[in-house]
C-alpha cells in the first residue's frame, strides 16, 4: 500500500541553490543564467567513482585505462563510420555533445555520441569516464548498451546501440504521427521502473542515475524504453557498511531533480524515484514537468496536477491525445497516487522502485481486463450493426422477388 502525502511537493523553481542542467546552465531564482565562475567536477570523496575518475581528466599525463566489458575505437574508424562527422548522420544533440548514426565493419547500427570543446572541457570529461564505466558495469534489457568508446587528445566519444525511434518526450510533444496509446505508456513507465530497480538492487554496485527525464528514456521500434545518459550517475551508498546516502555535488534536470537532495547534498536511491514519480505524471498528462508558456496556476504540472487531484477532477489531467476511454478512466487515479507518492518531498515517503515497478504491473493487468471488455463490446456492436445490416438488405431483396414490378429495387 502506498500512503500518498499532501505535503510533497518542495519545488527547486522555489530554492536559490545552484543545480547544473544538459546545457551548463543554472537554476537560480527562477532566471537562467551562464556561470563560468564555478564548474562541477562531480564529488571527489575516497573512494568515490567521481574520485577516480578524476585522475584520468583531459589535464592527466597518463593515458585513461582500458575498460573491461567495452570495445575501443581509433578516431579514424569512427570517421569512417560517420562519413567524417557528416550532418546527414546527426540524430541529436544533448549535453554531452552531438549524437551521430552509423554502421560498423561488422554490420551493427550504432549511435556515436561525440563530446562538446568547450569551457566545460575538464567536467565533461569526469562525466564521459563516468558514463564509460557505468555502461561497462550494466547488461539490462532496458538500458542502453555500451559498445565501446574512443579518447584521444582532445576526442571523448561514445558507442552504443542505435536506438531508432527517438525518445519519450518527442512523442509526448507529438513529434511523431503516432499517438502512443495508453497501454503502450504503461509498458514504458514499467520498462523505465524495471531499469532502476536493476540499477539499485542489482547491479554489482548500486547505482543511481541522476538524470531520470523523458529525453533521455529511448524508444525502440516497438516502443520499448530504454535508458540513456549515464553521466550524472554515481555510485548509491553502501547498505552492507550501513550508508543511507552519499553526500555530493547537485547534479539533475531542473523539473525532474529531487528537492530533499537540492537541499542536503545527499543523494540516494528515492532520489532516482522522486524523478521517476515526475516522469510518470508526463507520460499520462502530456506535459513537461515545467511549463512557462502556461497559465500561472498550470506552469508546474505536478502542482496542478495534484490540485485537480484533490478536486476530483482527474480525467482533466489526462493527455488530450489519449482517448478517455472507461479503461483510461478506471486506472488515472492510481497512476496518479503513485506519481504523487514516488514525489514526495520526503524520501522515508517515497516507494522504492521495486515496489512502484509491481503497482505499475497490477495497473497495467486491471487495465487490461478492462481494455479487454470495451474491445468485446465493441466488437459485439459492430457484430449486432452488420446482422441488421444484412437483414435489412435481405427484407428489400425478398420484396423485389415477391413484387417484381413494384418501386422495390435491390440496393446497388
Amino acid at each position: 500500500m502506498i500512503v500518498l502525502r499532501t505535503d510533497f511537493i518542495m519545488w527547486c523553481v522555489c530554492q536559490s541553490k545552484t543545480i547544473d542542467d544538459d546545457d551548463g546552465l543554472i537554476y537560480r531564482n527562477k532566471v537562467y543564467v551562464k556561470d563560468f565562475s564555478t564548474q562541477s567536477f562531480g564529488s571527489t570523496e575516497p573512494g568515490s567513482l567521481h574520485g577516480s575518475v578524476r585522475r584520468y581528466s583531459l589535464s592527466s599525463q597518463d593515458p585513461p585505462p582500458k575498460l573491461l566489458g567495452a570495445e575501443t575505437f581509433t578516431m579514424a574508424e569512427l570517421y569512417r563510420v560517420t562519413e567524417n562527422f557528416s550532418p546527414q548522420n546527426k540524430i541529436g544533440q544533448g549535453g554531452f555533445g552531438m549524437v551521430y548514426k552509423g554502421r560498423l565493419r561488422d554490420g551493427r547500427m550504432v549511435a556515436i555520441k561525440r563530446g562538446k570543446k568547450d569551457a566545460y572541457e575538464a567536467r565533461l570529461s569526469v562525466e564521459f569516464r563516468t558514463e564509460v564505466e557505468m555502461l561497462s558495469q550494466v547488461d539490462h534489457l532496458n538500458l542502453v548498451k555500451l559498445i565501446g568508446y574512443t579518447e584521444e587528445d582532445d576526442e571523448r566519444i561514445l558507442v552504443v546501440d542505435y536506438v531508432a525511434n527517438g525518445n519519450l518526450g518527442e512523442h509526448l510533444d507529438g513529434t511523431y504521427s503516432k499517438v502512443l496509446d495508453m497501454r503502450t505508456r504503461l509498458d514504458i513507465a514499467i520498462d523505465v521502473a524495471h531499469a532502476l530497480t536493476y540499477l539499485h538492487l542489482y547491479a554489482d554496485r548500486p547505482i543511481i542515475h541522476r538524470d531520470i527525464k523523458s529525453s533521455n528514456i529511448l524508444l525502440t521500434s516497438t516502443c520499448r524504453a530504454k535508458v540513456a545518459d549515464f553521466g550524472f550517475s554515481r555510485v548509491g551508498p553502501s547498505v552492507d557498511a550501513g550508508a543511507t546516502h552519499v553526500s555530493t555535488q547537485v547534479k539533475g534536470t531542473v523539473g525532474y531533480l529531487d528537492p530533499e537532495y537540492l537541499n542536503t547534498f545527499q543523494l540516494n536511491a528515492k532520489s532516482d524515484v522522486y524523478s521517476f514519480g515526475i516522469l510518470l505524471l508526463e507520460i499520462f498528462t502530456g506535459r513537461r514537468p515545467i511549463e512557462l508558456k502556461r497559465p500561472s496556476d498550470e506552469r508546474v504540472t505536478a502542482l496542478w496536477a495534484f490540485r485537480k487531484f484533490v478536486l476530483g477532477k482527474l480525467s482533466d489531467i489526462i493527455d488530450p491525445k489519449l482517448e478517455k476511454t472507461p479503461a483510461v478512466l478506471s486506472v488515472i487515479e492510481r497512476l496518479a497516487e503513485l506519481a504523487f507518492a514516488c514525489s514526495a518531498s520526503s524520501k522515508v515517503d517515497r516507494p522504492s522502485m521495486k515496489k512502484a515497478a509491481e503497482v505499475l504491473w497490477e495497473v497495467r493487468k486491471d487495465y487490461l481486463v478492462e481494455h479487454q471488455k470495451e474491445e468485446k463490446l465493441k466488437s459485439d456492436r459492430d457484430e449486432s450493426i452488420r446482422i441488421e445490416s444484412a437483414r435489412s438488405y435481405m427484407s428489400v431483396d425478398s420484396q423485389t422477388v415477391l413484387h417484381p414490378n413494384s418501386n422495390h429495387r435491390r440496393p446497388r
